[in-house]
């Protein structure tokens, strides 16, 4: 049975820093490509940033979080992580991990960053 298990998530201060974890059960993770999505209240889902399959992955980022979030892969841990710094009240959502290989798409059940002073 495939799983994505997210974990990390919390309240932190703006400025601050946290690190989201992804553990994958039941898939070939390295073949996968990876991806970390957002989806505040009220709002739709959006693409935080992708690592694409292999071990040199290549990442992709969208414009908000560029320079401020980092995406990694650990395939021998078949782990994807997001390493989030200097973070604002306006990444305040729900984060999902994401996994995709040809038509298999695979959602964890997200975990809850706030962002708050």
């Amino acid at each position: 049975q495939v799983r994505l298990v997210e974990s990390g998530g919390g309240l932190v201060q703006p400025g601050g820093s946290l690190r989201l974890s992804c553990a994958t059960f039941g898939i070939l993770f390295r073949a996968y490509d990876m991806g970390w999505y957002r989806q505040a209240p009220g709002k739709q889902r959006e693409l935080v940033a992708t690592i694409t399959s292999g071990s040199g992955g290549s990442t992709n980022y969208a414009t908000s979080v560029k320079g401020r979030f980092t995406i990694t892969r650990d395939n021998a841990k078949n782990t994807v992580n997001l390493q989030m710094s200097s973070l604002k009240p306006e990444d305040t959502a729900v984060y999902l991990c994401n996994a995709k290989w040809r038509v298999s798409d695979y959602w964890g059940q997200g975990t809850q960053v706030t962002v708050s002073s």
